[in-house]
């Protein structure tokens, strides 16, 4: 029973580890996709609490099925070899890019909460991605398992003292035009903040399925989802309550827990801090697996080689790039979601000894070529 729990534990914390990283831990991109909307923000964040839900379980169904080892295997399964091999590298090139949000979002952390200078938040965190990616899978699960759920409490908690003290009333009403948002909207917003979303989940995810059970990879995927739409509705109604002083703060949530006291914005400012590295490591882990091919020496030397490749795009603000790759990165998504969402529609996906027979000619072939 415990192993079951520890099991389920892993699943979840990889989930949650993997999407609350710099912008959501720092309410940036809860800001931008969804407290810009208003009201209809909050229809966004309840579209977006199904998605994860429902991704979440059936990335694990497929995973579990496949006894997959990376996710180069689903996106074939789903996406076909051709297109696959697009959407294979488009991934690799949005996990190193991501990886450059996470060094940026660190920087703004040590500048604007801990009066440090900036790019020595980069160093940090980039020194310590590339120590972890040095010991293996393990290294990062462990790491999830005990900081994940730290973060996600203090994330939780400090947005509902947030709701609590000061402010004015919840504003329900968009605050810019629509134009000027990250997407025209609220469903558009929802779709492409859980289509990129998806990409290092999946790329981590996929790296369990011979580790779990079926039954508690689907379980620990809906439950991770639906904790990260609890999440994301509880930051949303923070933002609103304490917009719009809020949103000129690259790190939003550091404001609200200033609002709550010194103590509270020392101690989000460091957990923040560590959702950006638990988030760097999925990043990193994903863009040296897929690489690798299991093996050690060249997952090594790709994940230290990924932290040193972030490093000139790191340069720019953290706000800025929110804006401007998590969007690029929702609409190259797009295609993983619409093949997840359709894919249980196909009696193929209903039957997993079908889909690991495909799977395996696949890789035959692809050993040939």
């Amino acid at each position: 029973m415990k192993g079951q729990v520890w099991l389920l534990a892993k699943v979840v914390t990889a989930y949650i580890g993997a999407v609350i990283g710099a912008g959501f831990a720092s309410g940036q991109e809860i800001m931008q996709f969804f407290i810009l909307h208003g009201a209809s923000g909050l229809k966004g964040v309840a579209l977006a609490t199904a998605l994860f839900a429902y991704l979440g379980g059936y990335v694990m169904f497929l995973c579990t099925s496949l006894k997959s080892t990376g996710y180069k295997e689903i996106l074939t399964l789903l996406l076909g070899s051709r297109v696959g091999k697009v959407i294979d590298i488009l991934n690799l090139c949005m996990l190193l890019a991501g990886l450059s949000v996470m060094l940026s979002g660190s920087a703004a952390v040590f500048g604007e909460q801990f009066g440090l200078p900036a790019r020595a938040g980069v160093l940090v965190v980039a020194t310590l991605t590339a120590m972890v990616i040095l010991g293996g899978l393990d290294g990062v699960l462990t790491a999830n398992v005990f900081m994940v759920p730290l973060k996600f409490l203090a994330v939780s908690l400090i947005s509902l003292a947030a709701l609590r003290l000061g402010g004015g009333p919840v504003n329900l009403e968009p605050v810019v035009p629509a134009a000027a948002g990250v997407a025209g909207h609220w469903a558009v917003a929802g779709l492409l903040y859980v289509s990129y979303n998806m990409v290092v989940p999946v790329a981590v995810l996929s790296s369990l399925g011979r580790m779990v059970p079926r039954k508690i990879g689907v379980a620990g995927g809906v439950l991770g989802g639906l904790l990260l739409g609890a999440a994301v509705c509880l930051v949303t109604l923070a933002g609103l309550r304490h917009f719009p002083e809020a949103s000129t703060y690259q790190i939003p949530l550091l404001y609200l827990a200033g609002r709550l006291g010194y103590g509270f914005q020392q101690a989000l400012g460091l957990l923040i801090w560590l959702a950006i590295l638990t988030t760097a490591i999925a990043q990193a882990h994903g863009f040296a697996s897929r690489l690798a091919g299991g093996a050690l020496k060249p997952y090594r030397i790709f994940g230290v080689g990924a932290c040193l490749l972030a490093l000139p795009l790191s340069g720019f603000s953290f706000a800025a790039l929110v804006r401007l790759l998590y969007p690029l990165f929702g609409c190259v998504g797009l295609a993983l979601l619409l093949a997840l969402l359709a894919a249980p529609f196909s009696k193929f996906f209903r039957r997993p000894e079908k889909m690991l027979h495909i799977i395996k000619r696949f890789n035959i072939i692809n050993r040939k070529i």
